[in-house]
């Protein structure tokens, strides 16, 4: 296996002395009373560290929890206490923000914040050198000795979904013989393009699930990885140039803010290295995958996956020039149906919920809630609550998310459709489509959109523009414009918090006027 070099700032470290103090922190861990199924939390930004934590848990056969250090206080305490957390593993300047947020009970270690990350969110040393009730991890791992009977079998990340229609639920791979694991990082390695050799630039947050996926696996095989500790477009660019980057993990926002720089900068770096570049977590506009490949060339592949039914199905650089919009076709080993709310199947070319299950993958379950684990079940397959259709080669095409879905007057509409429209409006930056009370229809169409640049955009001129390009019920009659629009790193949109306001109000308002 190879000792792969790990860069972030002006550090470099080796897998081998990486591993080795894994292995001295998991036998702290396992002295503390840490075994196999335990829960482990990582708040934890890119680091190095990242890597010694989530290798310490899985040396146990513990689970690594990834959190989201964009949480605030009050829900970073929910998810250590949904998932069981028994140990909390954070970077300085993150505990100091969290108070009394921490449940009791909990084993605290602290990493000390690297210049990069200080320097990378604006902060100065000082954030660190409050007074935090914790043990240094550094001398948590000098004082102990490394752990001689590692655990072997194959225990994954636990990730929390992102919360963008709901209360996030802790997803829990379950672990897998040594076997079958090869098996399913076999396939995970052919989709993200990871092979010895590559130099990988992780550019994306470690408590996300694709990139954890990217970077765990690139920290077991690659030649050499860096780390970003945060992205920054041109930054992104710089680093390629510099490094001779290979093999990269990005979502579609990432594009669209590469897409945004001036053509001087654009035209500054020398991107030619770049051999594969992987999109995923939120399906990529064709637009703009087709202006990527015009600049970086036929390197961008796309797979379709969810933190529960894992990889589905995979896309090439020529499936997408054949196929525009599409997510690819399923990957071997791989069983997937178009179903209706009935659970029949539906012919080519109808929308209906997508159901899949690719047969290595670990089984799974939610922290603290299986029977919602039991819901998702069709037949053995994994209910994904996406919509799309099949066209007659087997290509999948992505709807909507089915919660997504807006019912008005007895009539399903797909935002997503809306939404692909006003992507490739003139002057439109971002948008969103969302379903808000109708007294008369149940739900109207409501849009937000965010205008680019200075320019100025009316209601009237984006309804005249979808109205030539679609049905007139697919038409928002409600266009409101905001100069941002609430994501998570993976380039979702918090629909949630757009739309739950006004079904707040409409909920309030019998209630005021029954009063």
């Amino acid at each position: 296996m190879s000792d792969t070099l790990l860069f972030s700032g002006a550090r470099t470290s080796k897998r081998s002395e990486c591993e080795a103090r894994a292995l001295k922190a998991a036998s702290g861990l396992r002295d503390y009373g840490i075994e196999r199924g335990d829960r482990i939390a990582l708040l934890l930004r890119n680091d190095v560290a990242f890597f010694e934590a989530t290798r310490a848990a899985t040396l146990l056969g513990a689970s690594p929890v990834a959190v989201n250090w964009h949480l605030a206080p009050p829900e970073v305490a929910y998810v250590l206490e949904d998932s069981g957390a028994k140990v909390l593993i954070a970077h300085t300047d993150l505990l100091q923000l969290l108070g009394n947020a921490i449940p009791s009970g909990i084993l605290v270690l602290k990493v000390e914040t690297p210049p990069e990350l200080l320097a990378a969110y604006r902060h100065p040393p000082a954030v660190q050198d409050a007074a935090i009730d914790a043990v240094a991890f550094d001398d948590f791992i000098g004082s102990h000795p490394p752990l001689t009977e590692p655990c072997r079998d194959f225990t994954d990340t636990m990730t929390y979904t992102s919360g963008t229609t709901g209360k996030p639920k802790g997803v829990l791979k379950l672990p897998q013989a040594p076997d079958l694991a090869k098996e399913f990082l076999a396939v995970r390695d052919r989709l993200y393009g990871i092979k010895p050799g590559i130099r990988a630039l992780i550019c994306g947050p470690l408590y996300h699930g694709a990139p954890n996926s990217f970077g765990t696996r690139t920290y077991a095989v690659a030649d050499k990885v860096f780390l970003m500790p945060r992205f920054d477009a041109e930054d992104f660019l710089a680093m390629v140039e510099q490094e001779q980057i290979t093999t990269v993990f990005m979502v579609p926002t990432m594009f669209a803010r590469l897409l945004k720089l001036p053509e001087d900068i654009r035209d500054r770096y020398d991107v030619s290295s770049l051999e594969y570049i992987v999109t995923a977590a939120a399906h990529c506009p064709p637009e703009v995958k087709a202006a990527m490949q015009a600049w970086f060339g036929p390197v961008i592949y796309e797979f379709y996956a969810g933190t529960e039914q894992n990889y589905v199905t995979y896309c090439t650089p020529k499936d997408s020039l054949r196929k525009p919009g599409t997510v690819g076709r399923a990957l071997a080993g791989v069983t997937m149906r178009i179903v209706d709310e009935n659970r029949q199947d539906l012919p080519v070319g109808t929308p209906g919920e997508i159901v899949s299950r690719l047969e290595t993958a670990p089984e799974f379950t939610y922290a603290n809630n299986p029977a919602a684990r039991q819901d998702l079940d069709v037949d053995g397959l994994i209910a994904t609550g996406d919509i799309g259709y099949l066209d007659e080669d087997g290509y999948l095409f992505l709807c909507d998310r089915a919660k997504d879905m807006v019912i008005s007057g007895g009539v399903n509409i797909y935002p997503a459709e809306i939404e692909a429209e006003l992507h490739a409006m003139p002057g439109v930056a971002d948008c969103a489509i969302f379903g808000v009370p109708d007294p008369d229809y149940g739900e109207a169409l409501m849009a937000v959109v965010h205008p680019a640049g200075e320019g100025t955009l009316t209601a009237e001129q984006v309804m005249t523009y979808l109205k030539e390009r679609l049905a007139g019920f697919k038409v928002p009659r409600r266009i409101e414009f905001r100069s941002d629009l609430p994501r998570d790193d993976s380039g979702k949109i918090y629909k949630r918090k757009l739309r739950d306001p006004y079904w707040a109000a409409e909920q309030a308002a019998p209630a005021k006027a029954a009063s």
